[in-house]
């Protein structure tokens, strides 16, 4: 969505990490002028760009006196009030990113927005070509809840960019009749019987000891840690998302 147009700007502030490593791959490294502290992609812009805070706590006063001609923001990652404050003066281009199609209109936007639409073309193109390339059979879709929380713990409803990330992977997420974000006990997902259970990255950072913890109550499911950056950054992260994808699932193929 648009707030205001904008041609070929030149202060351009990132408020999404996945959008910042888009801007990278479409080499705006002049006209990116901020992102925020969660912007690790590229390590030299998380390392030498000025940082406005974190996403949902953007220091809005710092944005403002950094003159932008661009944000970039996303309706589920920064919080609705700080970039309406923004957009009463600034320009504001905010994605809302739920489906694979809506992550390559994003991509086609941006492009457009920054004058650089051929390159957010080809880019488009190729990600089409590397999920054609590693396609998994709908046959094959392994039964998998996805955990991006503990104490509670939190999974994935259908309406989520994760969610359409794991269909892509080959993966039934058992949760996606639900919306959001839903809390279950372990006794919940023990009585939906996950054929397997994934544990992201981010943003809760599980580790090898939470296997642990999970076989005593799942022994007969795959469980496996995953990079949460494959199945929730939308942008160029998804030229690396399909053979990922491919690998992970060749690797929980239940016995």
């Amino acid at each position: 969505m648009f707030i205001h147009s904008i041609s070929s700007p030149k202060r351009i502030i990132s408020l999404v990490p996945s959008i910042t490593e888009l801007l990278h791959f479409l080499q705006l490294e002049a006209e990116t002028i901020a992102i925020t502290k969660f912007c690790v992609h590229p390590p030299t812009w998380f390392k030498n760009k000025t940082r406005i805070g974190g996403t949902k706590n953007i220091n809005v006063e710092k944005v403002i006196s950094l003159t932008p001609d661009l944000i970039l923001c996303n309706k589920e990652e920064n919080v609705q009030a700080q970039i309406e404050t923004l957009a009463a003066t600034l320009p504001v281009y905010i994605c809302d990113v739920k489906t694979y199609d809506d992550a390559l209109q994003m991509i086609k936007e941006i492009g457009i927005l920054t004058s650089k639409e051929m390159e957010a073309t080809e880019l488009i193109k190729n990600i089409g070509v590397a999920f054609e390339q590693t396609k998994i059979s709908s046959s094959k879709k392994i039964k998998t809840a996805y955990l991006i929380w503990k104490e509670p713990y939190i999974t994935v409803g259908g309406d989520t960019f994760i969610s359409a990330m794991m269909e892509k992977a080959g993966l039934e997420n058992i949760y996606k009749q639900e919306n959001r974000y839903p809390t279950k006990t372990i006794s919940e997902i023990q009585n939906d019987k996950p054929e397997l259970i994934l544990l992201s990255s981010e943003p809760y950072p599980f580790k090898e000891k939470h296997i642990v913890e999970l076989k005593e109550y799942f022994p007969n499911t795959i469980i496996k840690l995953v990079d949460g950056e494959m199945f929730s950054w939308y942008g160029s992260r998804m030229l690396y998302a399909a053979p990922y994808f491919k690998e992970l699932h060749e690797q929980c193929q239940t016995p």
